[in-house]
């Protein structure tokens, strides 16, 4: 995919009050580490997450999106009023019905005339609403547009720690499927796209490459048990290895489409998972692992808003400048992977 018109406004993020660490999870666990005999720091040592942030009870995923939303707004200097696609792209949602978009287009007092919708791909979500919305910009029906994000850890990590604590039957094996889901954390992110005919910002998204290996959409998989709570299971082995294999087949698509020769790329922003995903990934597809911007030790894996948001604090940290290259990377479960290239 090519795109000859879409211009970027820098993305803006909300940032959760509570700073939940590593070692506050395990010392909730400690029951479970005793019985099965598991070494205390395992969490940080095999993740490289050292904390993550969690909302206040009863934030919804559609009041951090708001939150992030009206920066995003501010930022670009966008008249509410002039946004005609507003795409809400998180793994959380407030509910089944209506769209969580529908709320956050309220709170943003939006046009009436604003295309509304929710888009969910795990954590590829956020990439996969900026492709729709670049369509709809190419296209000429929209001039001005949104996409926003906003993710919610508590239920999941909350249940995940209630499940391994009281359930006799989990042994160091099985205990390993909700490992993952004890490195997500919450967060929200907000990013507005233009038609550069109507106002050039300078920042470019200039296209991108994208594969599905749905063979592999059994590796990663959550939702409600039988008593309401929300758990996951996931083989993170098997998933880093095939998502990363996955990657490597959309790098190649992804050099061909842009003809971008992978050392005047400046910087990566990645779907972030773990340290060893990372340090794989980087191998596997031969990039310098020094171009990668991690936030990934203090946020932890944030679901869809991992790579935008990593961008948002690279720009604030004046480490993505004017002038330079930078390319998305995100892999999803199901197993879906997008890549999509910037420049600044």
């Amino acid at each position: 995919m090519r795109y000859r018109r879409v211009c970027l406004y820098p993305p803006a993020y909300e940032a959760p009050p509570h700073v939940i660490t590593s070692e506050a999870l395990e010392q909730r666990l400690a029951p479970l580490y005793q019985r099965l005999k598991l070494p205390e720091g395992r969490l940080e040592l095999m993740s490289g997450i050292r904390q993550r942030r969690f909302w206040d009870s009863g934030t919804k995923p559609s009041d951090g999106a708001t939150l992030a939303g009206r920066k995003a707004l501010a930022a670009a200097g966008v008249d509410p009023a002039g946004i005609g696609c507003l795409i809400f792209t998180s793994v959380s949602r407030d509910m089944l019905e209506p769209a969580t978009a529908s709320f956050v287009h309220r709170q943003l007092d939006l046009s009436e005339r604003c295309h509304i919708f929710d888009l969910s791909n795990a954590c590829l979500g956020f990439l996969n609403g900026m492709t729709m919305l670049a369509n709809m910009i190419e296209l000429g029906q929209v001039k001005t547009g949104m996409i926003v994000a906003g993710e919610t850890a508590e239920s999941l990590v909350e249940s995940t720690i209630q499940h391994l604590l009281t359930d006799a039957g989990v042994t160091r094996k099985s205990a390993k499927a909700s490992f993952a889901s004890c490195t997500i954390g919450s967060g929200a992110v907000a990013m507005v796209l233009g038609d550069r005919e109507v106002h050039d910002t300078g920042h470019y998204l200039c296209g991108g490459a994208v594969r599905a290996s749905s063979s592999h959409n059994a590796l990663c998989q959550g939702g409600h048990s039988s008593n309401e709570a929300i758990l996951m299971a996931t083989d993170s082995e098997e998933l880093m290895k095939r998502g990363v294999e996955t990657a490597a087949l959309s790098w190649l698509d992804f050099q061909q489409e842009l003809g971008w020769d992978p050392a005047a790329i400046d910087h990566f922003f990645c779907h972030q998972v773990g340290r060893a995903h990372a340090a794989l990934l980087f191998d596997t597809l031969g990039l310098n692992p020094e171009k990668n911007f991690a936030t990934l030790p203090f946020w932890g894996n944030v679901g869809s808003v991992s790579a935008p948001l990593t961008m948002s604090i690279a720009l604030e940290q004046q480490v993505l400048r004017a002038g330079q290259r930078a390319a998305l990377l995100g892999i999803g479960s199901g197993i879906n992977c997008l890549m999509l290239g910037v420049e600044w």
